[in-house]
């Protein structure tokens, strides 16, 4: 059997192929990566290779007939975010070519809003579609205060319950994902995204860990992210358990989740109202009349400020460099300036 096909290889993948390499490439897709290396499924099995510092899980890649990697294709999605107290303000690619992602919430713990909001805003921005997953539902006492209050604030977003103790939930989440597409699963540590996969594939491959009672937080049993094949072309992947999620470039995730809020923007009376004491400032007066809750808001705003932060940082950054390049051509500049001198007196 084509072990590629197990991996959602399609026949549009393979029209993308012939399209970006020349003949006797062969198609490969990483199932893993990790530290240099990369574990990659093939039309005849699976490989180890050295990998390309740009590579991510989910990446299709072309491969030559020594096993050198010939570069990736362009991807159709890209999860990503700011790398953790990087002054640079450089992205960290998490995963590619994802059809679906899959933001997974237990409910055996109390939902926290702001971190289901940033989320996904990351996965509206890495070009997936969304799903919001429940899981632990067999866990939970408050089960229907939770579910009504995910798919409040998921504002659109499909929610699918899940138990992967009862079974309950799979067969839908299941039928989510078509043959040739890619679920990726994200959230925190100790949320069952390894004992969802297990209950999906029916097999335990995904190491499971205990969830503290004093916290609720689990140990890091997935420690990267890698790639699962559903048994039909259909994939699944599992990513490590997230502390934060610090976003970039994502104004686009960040308008599609709080929509409403930049509409109201337009109502305000000053084209360039802050949004806080202005006269006339249609936020702070669906504020006052509970129209939009200031949770809301001051989530939107912290993340607003957040990326034009990166933004400044970027652009700083990019000045600099600018500036070094800039100085490097204007010695080298001088210096032929020079000779053409002296070989003229000369």
């Amino acid at each position: 059997m084509n072990t590629l096909l197990q991996y959602g290889f399609t026949d549009r993948i393979g029209a993308l192929f012939s399209f970006h390499f020349p003949s006797g490439v062969q198609p490969a897709r990483v199932v893993r990566a990790d530290r240099g290396r990369v574990l990659v499924a093939t039309p005849n099995g699976i490989l180890h290779l050295d990998s390309l510092d740009s590579l991510v899980t989910g990446d299709w890649i072309g491969l030559v007939g020594d096993g050198r990697i010939a570069g990736h294709l362009p991807r159709s999605s890209l999860l990503q975010r700011k790398r953790a107290y990087d002054p640079l303000s450089e992205a960290q690619a998490l995963a590619a070519n994802i059809d679906l992602l899959g933001v997974v919430v237990p409910l055996d713990r109390p939902l926290s809003t702001n971190r289901l909001e940033r989320t996904l805003v990351a996965a509206w921005d890495s070009g997936a579609v969304p799903l919001v997953i429940l899981t632990k539902a067999d866990l939970s006492s408050r089960f229907d205060g939770v579910v009504a209050e995910t798919v409040d604030r998921a504002r659109g977003v499909e929610v699918l319950t899940t138990s992967a103790e009862a079974g309950d939930g799979l067969e839908h989440l299941r039928g989510r994902i078509g043959a040739g597409q890619t679920l990726a699963l994200l959230g925190p540590s100790g949320a069952g995204k390894s004992s969802l996969i297990n209950a999906l594939v029916d097999d335990a491959r995904q190491g499971t860990g205990e969830v503290r009672a004093t916290d609720g937080r689990g140990r890091h049993t997935t420690t990267a992210r890698e790639l699962v094949p559903l048994g039909d072309g259909a994939v699944l992947m599992d990513t490590p358990g997230l502390r934060g999620f610090a976003l970039w470039d994502a104004e686009d995730g960040l308008s599609q989740v709080f929509g409403d809020v930049e509409e109201l923007f337009a109502r305000c009376r000053f084209r360039d109202c802050a949004h806080e004491s202005e006269p006339g400032c249609a936020v702070q007066s669906a504020i006052a009349s509970g129209d939009l809750e200031e949770r809301r808001w001051l989530s939107y705003r912290k993340m607003d400020r957040e990326l034009a932060s990166l933004h400044r940082r970027q652009n700083v950054a990019e000045q600099r460099r600018y500036g070094r390049s800039f100085h490097r051509v204007a010695q080298e500049a001088a210096r032929a300036k020079d000779y053409r001198n002296r070989f003229r007196e000369g």
